[in-house]
């Protein structure tokens, strides 16, 4: 009599799903999937422990040219967005501190001018741009966007800035481009974190060719209207709104 030994991998008989139920998937998927949203519906919506003391939105004067959105003070609006307050009070920004107030008191003297961004790589047109120059092309935009945390908090932040699109297609890539990597500032004087081991520094992310070529893809020099506080990732950081923030980079190169 032939036995068969299940060998190393091997799907076994009682893993293999139903016929009635793979011929449902959709209708299972579409169950679970508002399950999963139920589910993490507390933990987006938890408010964290904010810190907001000492932040004067007069602090960030108001971008030239750009004029704060008239709906922000609209009584609807002011139930979903987050307070300028709040975001410029709670931050993610490793190489100012682990803690989340740590930004804010450490990033204060964070020289942002003069800042340099290089566009190199597999590019028809590399250069080295002073920010200034870097925005003249583009129109700032008011986006809303939520931006969310692998912890398990977010935010509902208004972001100025422009597409990273508009900057990619100025760059021209090739046809053999296929990732574009970002890289933030190696500043250990004035980024005290960058002395120490918690991070192999400087912080660097990445997008797919065409994830960063999405018209979401947005290039951030500001919020609420105002200049970027430090803290936030002044001068110009990268908002990918449906990814988690650690791929939003900030203090960008």
């Amino acid at each position: 009599m032939l036995i068969r030994k299940p060998y190393p991998g091997q799907i076994l008989p009682s893993e293999i799903t139903a016929e009635a139920v793979y011929l449902q998937r959709r209708e299972f998927l579409e169950q679970a999937r508002n399950v999963l949203l139920a589910s993490w519906a507390g933990g987006l919506w938890a408010a964290p422990k904010l810190l907001a003391k000492d932040i004067d939105t007069k602090m960030f004067p108001e971008l030239p040219g750009v004029k704060p959105h008239a709906n922000y003070q609209s009584p609807e609006l002011k139930k979903v967005l987050t307070r300028f307050e709040d975001i410029a009070s709670y931050n993610n920004f490793y190489e100012f501190g682990l803690d989340k107030e740590d930004p804010k008191e450490r990033a204060k003297n964070f020289k942002t001018r003069p800042w340099t961004i290089k566009v190199h790589g597999q590019v028809e047109k590399p250069a080295d741009y002073l920010l200034e120059d870097f925005m003249k092309p583009h129109t700032l935009e008011d986006r809303i966007y939520r931006f969310r945390c692998v912890e398990a908090w977010s935010m509902v932040v208004p972001w100025v800035g422009f597409p990273l699109r508009a900057v990619l297609e100025r760059a021209k890539p090739t046809s053999k481009a296929k990732f574009v990597l970002f890289k933030t500032l190696l500043d250990p004087k004035q980024m005290p974190m960058q002395k120490t081991d918690a991070l192999p520094w400087p912080y660097q992310e990445g997008l797919r060719l065409d994830e960063a070529m999405h018209d979401l893809s947005f290039l951030v020099v500001g919020m609420y209207g105002r200049v970027l506080p430090n803290q936030n990732g002044a001068p110009l950081r990268l908002v990918v709104p449906w990814k988690y923030g650690f791929k939003s980079i900030p203090s960008k190169l």
